[in-house]
């Protein structure tokens, strides 16, 4: 999980940010990316820290509030459901990642991504991982904070607009979810131009 980081190192780079977004596929509520920094050498590569998706609700809050506390800096990027919808989701991703990085301070000197795509509105030298959550330490717990930090506005939605159940869901294509679109229709916070909301 820190070949990568290794990697950047050795060619002389002193600042190494992982990126990652959560939020791609639901049908509500924003895309958010994170980017994390931790010190050089110092790797948290022994308490679990992996690709968020893997992991329990509860062991992503403990290893957020720990990367929070221990890594050098953390950034956070967040595009709302109206600018997804108009801009695309995929521009929209790449955006949240572009602002996440902007929040770090220190701004990094490279990138590890998650995905097979560069940040091309950033001019940091980048390298594009795909499955990047789950081989660089860096990149996951930048998908950790990403789904914590998307999972908390989810929430707070969710008292907003209480028929959709967005505390459970998030905004995912559920069938709970879908059936409820079917019934009462889209909330102001659907992306409208998903195939799903639109029908």
């Amino acid at each position: 999980m820190d070949f990568f980081e290794k990697e950047a190192w050795e060619l002389g780079y002193k600042s190494v940010a992982g990126i990652d977004e959560a939020g791609r596929g639901p049908l509500a509520g924003p895309v958010v990316a994170a980017a994390v920094i931790f010190k050089p050498g110092n790797l948290p590569l022994d308490i679990g820290i992996k690709d968020s998706k893997k992991l329990s609700p509860q062991k992503r809050e403990d290893l957020a509030s720990y990367i929070y506390q221990e890594a050098l800096s953390v950034g956070v990027g967040i595009v709302r459901h109206n600018e997804v919808d108009a801009i695309n989701i995929h521009r929209a991703s790449l955006k949240a990642m572009e602002k996440a990085v902007r929040a770090l301070i220190p701004l990094p000197d490279f990138l590890l991504i998650d995905g097979p795509w560069s940040i091309e509105a950033l001019s940091i030298p980048q390298k594009p991982i795909i499955s990047g959550d789950s081989l660089s330490v860096t990149i996951a717990a930048a998908s950790i904070i990403a789904k914590t930090e998307r999972d908390k506005i989810m929430r707070g939605y969710h008292y907003i607009y209480p028929g959709y159940n967005f505390m459970k869901n998030k905004g995912y294509p559920t069938q709970e979810h879908i059936l409820t679109l079917e019934r009462i229709g889209p909330s102001p916070i659907h992306r409208k131009s998903f195939r799903r909301v639109a029908k």
